[in-house]
């Protein structure tokens, strides 16, 4: 519909268009952002019986003319609270529930926590040197305070420190200032307190911060996962090693398998990049601002850093990395996210694979109450924890990919690129989890349709000719393999026409006998035996 350019709109008092007086926009919830413009040159807004007409030159100068309506601040405030509704990122808001157990370790809090965990051991540790003579033996009293810096740290605290950080600007140095505030009143640990951080540049801290992270992430939250992915797969596997299956090579029927023997293919293979995630060595260096300890060195020449430096590392379960520069030089980093983006490949594989066979109908999908497929077609029951999975495969080995390929990389003894990539080692990671509990979602729906199963495999009759022309090669028939493709290239091929042909063939009794036994059921090699003896080496690793 077109407004009005009649007097009416342009003083304002036409009651039936949205360009009106402000009184009345504000009366009727109106707002001038409501309005919508049409391909010609004049604006086209709701409006009841006004038949005027204005040009879009004259309908903006008018607008620009009337008094803003007033909107409620929670409306367009500047300032949103963060929520799962607000946040950018879906990791935070939408799948918040599926990855919160990362917020643990992989988060700015977790972040906080485990520098000042690498800070008050540090100290702790100055406190074994006898060379050190400033820094006594603690007492049990103070030992506990220190301990419990690590173990009663909560969000208050890490707000705390984020607060001294508005101040200094400097995120590790709002620990170390932290840590003194809170150790002020223990007399022993306020004697000392200018030895927190003592001897250290910041990525002295923040790498071995980010070793921990992993470190515990890995085992406490993403590798069982894995595990249970794994061993669903596994589970699949056996359950349907001797269900018969057509193979697909080219997208064209192929010798037949067996379903249980293409699942266990993916757990084996899935196993094996689990197997090199959790056996890479997660490093950590602790030789000041460039690797040489020459702070240390001034300080306390008659102390062994470099040896007080892998005892350290060592002591937090990490392996030492001697020969560094300001940073570790996060090769090891390199390498774990690649094999990360090897297992997720295998499972974008996997996905990719169950999508297909079940739109082919080989499984159908546990329908749950409530649930809707689609927005217009009430029938649809889609493969979406799947396709969730695959899309979140994606992004996560996008992420992984530029962590792999940037952080081995810092310009001399080091540049600061490498700090913002550091922090987003939990979205990458974030999506893998993501991708992993959608798959296992998707499989605990899944029901396998052994009718479709056979349909195709009863089709497909000239599946037969490669054993057969394999036989005729033995008993020295001659062309056999130009004689099955004349047979079957191309042609619809049943039961029927095959025996024909094997009853014709001048090939002992005994191995005509046992081609006649064949059937696109049976002729599946040793694929149960294959699914088995992966099965029985997975249970007993």
């Amino acid at each position: 519909m077109e407004i009005g350019s009649c007097i009416k709109v342009q003083n304002g008092s036409c009651p039936t268009s949205y360009l009106t007086r402000a009184s009345y926009l504000h009366e009727q919830s109106y707002s001038i952002q409501n309005r919508t413009s049409t391909p010609s040159s004049y604006v086209t807004l709701p409006r009841k019986n006004c038949t005027c007409k204005a040009t879009l030159k004259e309908a903006n100068s008018k607008i620009e003319s009337v008094e803003k309506v007033k909107v409620k601040p929670s409306e367009f405030s500047s300032e949103i609270e963060l929520s799962s509704l607000t946040a950018i990122s879906p990791l935070d808001g939408r799948y918040r529930n599926k990855v919160k157990d990362l917020s643990h370790y992989l988060s700015e809090y977790g972040l906080i926590y485990y520098r000042t965990l690498v800070e008050v051991k540090w100290l702790l540790k100055l406190s074994q040197i006898p060379q050190v003579s400033e820094v006594p033996s603690f007492s049990n009293e103070s030992q506990k305070k220190l301990q419990e810096l690590i173990d009663g740290f909560n969000n208050g605290d890490a707000m705390q420190v984020k607060n001294i950080e508005k101040i200094t600007n400097h995120d590790v140095k709002a620990v170390e200032y932290f840590l003194k505030t809170k150790s002020q009143e223990d007399p022993q640990i306020a004697k000392v307190l200018e030895f927190f951080h003592f001897g250290c540049t910041s990525e002295d801290i923040n790498n071995l911060a980010h070793g921990l992270m992993l470190k515990e992430s890995l085992n406490s939250v993403i590798l069982p996962v894995m595990d249970d992915l794994i061993n669903a797969i596994y589970t699949m596997a056996k359950a349907n090693a001797h269900v018969p299956m057509l193979s697909r090579t080219h997208g064209q029927p192929a010798s037949p398998t067996t379903l249980g023997k293409e699942m266990v293919i993916f757990a084996e293979r899935l196993s094996r990049e689990r197997r090199d995630i959790s056996k890479v060595e997660i490093l950590g260096k602790f030789a000041g601002a460039v690797g040489n300890y020459n702070a240390h060195v001034v300080a306390y020449n008659d102390v062994n850093w470099p040896k007080i430096a892998e005892e350290f590392v060592n002591s937090l379960g990490l392996s030492f990395n001697p020969h560094v520069t300001q940073i570790e030089s996060h090769d090891y980093m390199a390498k774990l996210f690649h094999s990360f983006i090897r297992f997720n490949n295998i499972l974008l594989d996997f996905d990719k694979d169950i999508w297909g066979y079940i739109s082919v109908g080989y499984f159908k999908q546990v329908t749950k109450a409530g649930e809707i497929g689609s927005s217009t077609m009430p029938h649809k029951v889609n493969p979406i924890d799947f396709e969730n999975s695959e899309g979140n495969l994606g992004i996560a080995n996008a992420v992984l990919d530029h962590l792999s390929m940037k952080l081995p990389i810092s310009r001399w003894q080091r540049d600061l690129t490498d700090s913002t990539v550091l922090r987003n080692i939990g979205v990458g990671l974030g999506y893998s989890l993501l991708a992993y509990k959608s798959a296992l979602v998707g499989i605990g729906k899944l029901q396998v349709n052994e009718a479709a199963l056979n349909k195709d495999l009863d089709n497909s009759w000239e599946v037969l000719a490669e054993p057969i022309q394999t036989v005729m090669r033995r008993y020295g028939v001659e062309e056999p393999y130009e004689k099955l493709k004349e047979l079957t290239r191309g042609r619809v091929v049943d039961k029927e026409r095959i025996t024909e042909f094997v009853k014709g063939l001048e090939i002992p009794v005994e191995a005509k006998t046992e081609l006649l036994k064949l059937t696109p059921h049976n002729y599946v090699g040793v694929a149960s035996q294959l699914v088995e003896e992966a099965c029985f080496r997975a249970n007993n690793k």
